[in-house]
């Protein structure tokens, strides 16, 4: 039986983590790992895996989280697919499936159902086996009715099509600058990018301050913000869901949102959300109102 979003999660096997389907997966650590054996270290190449980590971090949070998973702003149905595209470069499986989990898991955030908590599964389950898992390998459409209406996202989301966007990035490489650029700019990147990505699932729900009483274990952690542009801001985040910004004061570093408000002024991207400021203050806050970041 798959268990997917809606239904009651195990705690997970062996097998959930190693199986056929996974063999890619794992390859890309073992791949990244040899690839820098055998071309040996690099300023060049990491200054290269880091730039494109960041890059494709942005089109993560921005692109998956802030607007297929919380509809966070608007934007054209041309831009969209330039999104899910960008998103789907980092092989993270399809925009529907990444957002039907996401809703589900902020529906159940830290209960028995919650398809990544750590709370209920522990560490590494949250980290990575929910995501290796095959209960997890199909997409509630019922969960994404609004996006699932556009059948360029029905069929960026069809398993022999989710990793076809990060095509183009690793023949670019290839060519560009051959078998280093590629091993550093997509092999390690990619690596990289899957965990800066999974820790928000697994670490900031286990480490980190919470601004706000929320009935789940989010947290605020500024390491975490620093690494996921803007995602380690997470107890924010859990308290108000529909946010463009997770950083609500003017202190918490948030450039995907700094990129979603260059978006705004060059028009691609509209409406972006913005808490109230009865929304933003946490009991016991002394801040004045000034202090708060004003709504959209």
């Amino acid at each position: 039986m798959r268990f997917g979003p809606g239904t009651l999660p195990r705690r997970g096997r062996l097998r959930d983590y190693f199986r056929p389907a996974t063999l890619v997966f794992w390859g890309f650590h073992v791949a990244a790992i040899v690839g820098v054996i055998l071309c040996g270290f690099s300023w060049s190449g990491l200054a290269l895996a880091v730039g494109l980590y960041f890059v494709r971090m942005v089109l993560v949070t921005g692109g998956y989280h802030r607007y297929f998973s919380h509809r966070a702003f608007k934007t054209s149905r041309a831009f969209q697919l330039l999104l899910a595209l960008g998103a789907q470069s980092s092989l993270q499986k399809g925009v529907l499936w990444w957002a039907a989990n996401h809703r589900f898991h902020h529906k159940s955030s830290d209960t028995p159902l919650d398809p990544h908590s750590a709370k209920q599964r522990g560490f590494w389950w949250s980290h990575v086996g929910w995501i290796t898992a095959e209960d997890y390998d199909g997409t509630n459409l019922d969960l994404v009715g609004d996006l699932a209406k556009y059948p360029e996202l029905r069929l960026l989301n069809r398993p022999g099509i989710q990793m076809l966007p990060a095509v183009p990035l690793a023949l670019v490489l290839l060519v560009a600058g051959g078998l280093p650029a590629f091993v550093w700019g997509f092999l390690v990147s990619t690596v990289l990018l899957w965990h800066g990505s999974f820790a928000i699932n697994s670490l900031s729900h286990l480490i980190g301050r919470r601004r706000y009483p929320t009935p789940d274990d989010s947290r605020n952690n500024w390491a975490l913000a620093l690494l996921t542009t803007g995602e380690g801001w997470h107890n924010n985040h859990h308290h108000y869901q529909s946010s463009a910004n997770q950083g609500f004061r003017w202190w918490e570093i948030d450039v995907t949102f700094y990129v979603l408000r260059l978006f705004e002024r060059c028009g691609l991207v509209w409406d972006l959300r913005r808490p109230p400021a009865e929304v933003l203050r946490a009991p016991g806050d002394r801040l004045p109102d000034a202090a708060l970041p004003k709504a959209a």
